[in-house]
């Protein structure tokens, strides 16, 4: 009985991780489309396309899907995803940002309200918090590379900062400059592990143990929605354990 309640558990988690990478995957080709359908559909041509598919690759997204991905994005009778972000403040406060493609946007609003209200949060107007955030550029190796070599690169690069920890080094640049940075990195250090333009929080805010779960549960509704596709907050993980 033991070895079948443990085969269960097995394959209840292996069909746990397929359907959350299969979600993973959904969102990675909508960025693709909607980029491909914002300019050329092809890479080279089209930086905001280029960085999707790196980062599709970031997260092993298979070449088929990425190329079925822009090949999607010409056909006639793919509807319309509208860019949509959304403000606000989660349990104990903790300011959010939630950025969204859909193409029923009250639908979307009013998912991403109820999970709000469920945690004890409240959505806000737009404007609400994106004043406690930067826009930046996020280009992260793993710690394969040397610590000193990472710094001597991205100073080289044009970067602004760089944060390294027992497994990655994240290097910061302007959002605008992400593609040349990302280019001489690449040159100098290999392709990188992901390379994304995301909302860093001015200042981070670190909560105790028993208040972390109700702001992670909220972050975790909120990534379940197919239309969310980025989640961000001043919320400081560091010095708490993994779950």
């Amino acid at each position: 009985m033991a070895g079948h309640s443990q085969f269960k558990n097995i394959m209840y988690r292996k069909e746990r991780q397929d359907a959350v990478r299969s979600k993973n995957f959904s969102k990675l080709a909508r960025e693709i489309i909607v980029s491909a359908r914002k300019g050329s559909a092809d890479p080279a041509m089209n930086p905001r396309l280029r960085l999707a598919v790196q980062n599709a690759r970031a997260q092993s997204m298979p070449k088929d899907n990425i190329e079925r991905a822009i090949k999607k994005a010409s056909g006639a009778d793919l509807g319309t995803y509208e860019e949509v972000r959304y403000e606000g403040y989660g349990p104990f406060g903790i300011a959010c940002m939630v950025e969204a493609l859909t193409d029923n946007r009250n639908r979307t609003a009013s998912n991403i309200r109820s999970a709000f209200t469920k945690s004890g949060g409240t959505l806000g107007e737009t404007g609400s918090v994106i004043f406690m955030f930067n826009r930046v550029g996020e280009i992260v190796y793993e710690t394969g590379a040397e610590a000193g070599a990472v710094l001597i690169a991205a100073i080289e690069a044009g970067a602004e900062d760089v944060i390294s920890n027992e497994t990655t080094h994240t290097i910061i640049c302007a959002f605008d400059k992400i593609g040349e940075v990302s280019k001489i990195l690449e040159r100098l250090l290999g392709e990188a592990n992901s390379m994304k333009i995301v909302w860093k929080p001015l200042l981070s805010t670190q909560w105790d143990e028993e208040k972390a779960p109700s702001i992670l549960r909220l972050i975790e509704v909120l990534y379940d929605d197919d239309d969310v596709q980025h989640v961000y907050t001043n919320f400081d993980m560091t010095g708490f354990p993994p779950s």
